[in-house]
């Protein structure tokens, strides 16, 4: 058995780059900062941030290139994806990136955290999931969800 799962919370370092590939799919890329902070043996506040590149497809990538803005907070969810290509040096070169199936806007209208805008309440959009958007590996895009529209009572939850 293997899992090839990420999981990230972050912040946008630019806008969504979306571009229509020749086959005609849509592909978004951009980069999310994720930061940790810890004390050293001294006592001594450190803090270290990584970048991930980020890859979205199809329905996805028109919602990223449509709601995102640099700063934005974004749950991003997909897999680890390694891609390799020769330069036009010779060198081959590999690109490490997470092509997500899974994105949800963080923050909010009002909040001032929000980069995203007065359309993405006007338009409903908080989030969804690979069957909401589609994702890399599926043709066709399903639909909500059955049941997405039912309410949840608290007395209905197992725990």
């Amino acid at each position: 058995m293997s899992l090839n799962r990420v999981q990230l919370i972050g912040n946008l370092t630019r806008d969504p780059d979306v571009k229509q590939i020749p086959g005609g799919q849509t592909v978004a890329t951009f980069s999310v900062a994720t930061s940790f902070s810890w004390n050293d043996s001294s006592g001594a506040r450190q803090s270290k941030t990584e970048f991930h590149n980020i890859v979205a497809w199809r329905k996805l990538a028109e919602i990223c290139g449509q709601y995102l803005k640099k700063g934005a907070k974004v749950f991003v969810e997909g897999k680890l994806q390694t891609r390799d290509w020769q330069g036009e040096d010779g060198v081959k070169r590999y690109r490490t990136e997470i092509v997500a199936d899974n994105m949800i806007m963080l923050g909010g209208k009002g909040d001032g955290s929000s980069a995203y805008g007065a359309d993405r309440e006007a338009a409903g959009i908080s989030g969804g999931t690979s069957s909401d958007f589609g994702n890399d590996n599926s043709e066709d895009f399903a639909a909500v969800p059955a049941g997405a529209d039912e309410e949840v009572k608290i007395d209905d939850l197992p725990f």
